[in-house]
């Protein structure tokens, strides 16, 4: 009896709530969502993210980010510290050169006639496959444009380069979601800065061909309407993961987690060693691509090992726990972060990162937003001192080098030096004579088909400069997830 009543009374409180009605009804006020006659407020039906192509969920949660194995190299640079990572999404496997030459087939489609120096800023630099004391030729005109190296991971991307990657891709994804909902039609003749850009069509800056367009339920509106993100149409961006995301992703330690509890520490993104030991009829298989000594980087014909001198498709191999190929060995992967020694110690303990610099959009004296540039991307300034001055969180925009390189993170501070540039790092990295450390510093992840087997362990770091790059580092991309941390595979 006393279920019944309670069940009676949670459907009476729906009723109230206009949850049992054909209308979505406020439950502040009463007001009905998505009615002209009730002034048009747009309530989205669909409230789950959709999965962007080449994604996989990682659900997130706690573990000890940093060193499992002796520090070989004695940098003590990942000292362990348990940290929580929220849900998100990661490609599945590295960004392969197919993907990077539609790309690239794409900047020359749109930009190539009238600026050419996009598409050349965007090439690989393909001049990292040569050795002086090695014949390393061929690889700089094949590698990457020969279709039998198509679904092999590309290298020789900055991390810059990597970061406009992932902008593109989340235009064409975006694009292609406004077509498939009817809004857009395609629009092959995209030229300068008429191309779709998602944040300048949510500015209001770009039309395109449009199909049907999104119905304006606003009874003083003109009928149609741009898609607004409320709508949950489109995508969050693709970006590359941070570091603690991508250590978190490559450990997959939910293959080992029972009841709360991990019953078994990783040191790679598998269990065990560099050989599969669980399965009797692939016992012994080299689970990555990696240099297994001095100059053996496949083993001997016949009875190779791992079966890959260089690089290897991105999907060889077996995945980790979470699906995910190739997170150890095949190409080392660029992450997000600016690299700092101390960084595990700094940084937060939910969702960590270093390399935040907080903009906003620019705008004109009358508070609009500015228009977009040539390119059709809009337009961001840092945000100003004077404009975090009353913050709690945050005094300025640029926090790149916050307690390890700032102004105020030194032990020369001269606080009667009021003109001290308090972005300046020079003080404590002296880059170039001192270290190799700069706020262009970037970290990247995993062991690759050039390195020894200390270097597959999720935990090792290493970094480079953010426009540099090198024939065993690529990447792969991520994606926030908006609402639960519960991940659905669907």
């Amino acid at each position: 009896m006393k279920n019944r009543l309670i069940l009676i009374a949670a459907a009476a409180a729906l009723m109230a709530s206009g949850a049992c009605s054909k209308k979505q009804v406020s439950r502040s006020t009463g007001w009905n969502y998505n009615d002209p006659k009730f002034g048009g407020f747009e309530v989205a039906k669909e409230k789950e993210q959709k999965i962007g192509p080449g994604l996989v969920p990682i659900e997130g949660g706690t573990f000890l980010m940093g060193g499992t194995q002796e520090d070989l190299l004695y940098e003590w640079n990942n000292i362990p510290r348990r940290v929580t990572v929220p849900s998100f999404f990661m490609d599945q496997t590295e960004v392969s050169n197919l993907d990077y030459l539609e790309y690239i087939y794409w900047l020359e489609r749109v930009f190539g006639q009238d600026y050419p120096q996009v598409v050349q800023r965007a090439l690989p630099d393909t001049l990292v496959w040569r050795d002086r004391l090695a014949y390393n030729e061929p690889l700089v005109e094949l590698y990457f444009r020969h279709p039998s190296y198509h679904d092999y991971p590309v290298v020789g991307v900055s991390w810059v380069q990597a970061n406009e990657y992932a902008n593109w891709r989340t235009d064409r994804v975006n694009e292609l979601q406004l077509i498939r909902a009817g809004i857009l039609d395609f629009d092959p003749d995209q030229k300068n800065e008429n191309n779709f850009n998602t944040e300048a069509y949510l500015a209001g800056q770009y039309e395109g061909r449009v199909k049907d367009g999104k119905r304006d339920l606003d009874p003083s509106g003109t009928g149609v309407r741009n898609v607004r993100f409320e709508d949950g149409i489109l995508l969050p961006k693709y970006r590359l993961p941070t570091e603690a995301e991508w250590e978190y992703a490559a450990l997959a330690l939910v293959g080992n987690t029972v009841n709360e509890r991990i019953v078994e520490r990783r040191v790679y993104p598998w269990n065990g060693n560099g050989l599969r030991t669980d399965h009797k009829k692939y016992m012994g298989s080299f689970v990555a691509n990696f240099k297994r000594g001095q100059g053996d980087y496949m083993g001997i014909a016949g009875s190779l090992n791992d079966g890959a001198a260089l690089p290897a498709p991105v999907g060889s191999y077996w995945p980790n726990d979470f699906g995910l190929y190739n997170m150890a060995g095949n190409v080392a992967e660029w992450v997000l972060d600016v690299y700092r020694p101390l960084s595990h110690e700094d940084v937060a303990d939910y969702s960590p990162f270093r390399g935040n610099i907080f903009v906003n959009k620019k705008r004109e004296a009358d508070g609009s937003i500015a228009l977009k540039d040539s390119l059709g991307r809009l337009q961001y300034v840092e945000i100003t001192p004077e404009e975090a001055a009353n913050r709690k969180n945050y005094r300025r925009g640029y926090v790149v080098n916050h307690r390890d390189g700032d102004y105020a993170s030194t032990i020369q501070s001269d606080w009667t030096n009021l003109q001290e540039d308090p972005n300046s790092t020079a003080k404590m990295y002296d880059y170039g004579n001192t270290t190799l450390i700069s706020d262009k510093s970037r970290v990247y992840k995993g062991g690759s088909w050039a390195d020894r087997a200390y270097f597959l362990s999720p935990g090792t770091r290493r970094f480079l400069n953010e426009d540099e790059a090198t024939n065993y580092i690529g990447f792969r991309c991520a994606m926030n997830k908006v609402g639960s941390s519960i991940a659905r595979k669907k």
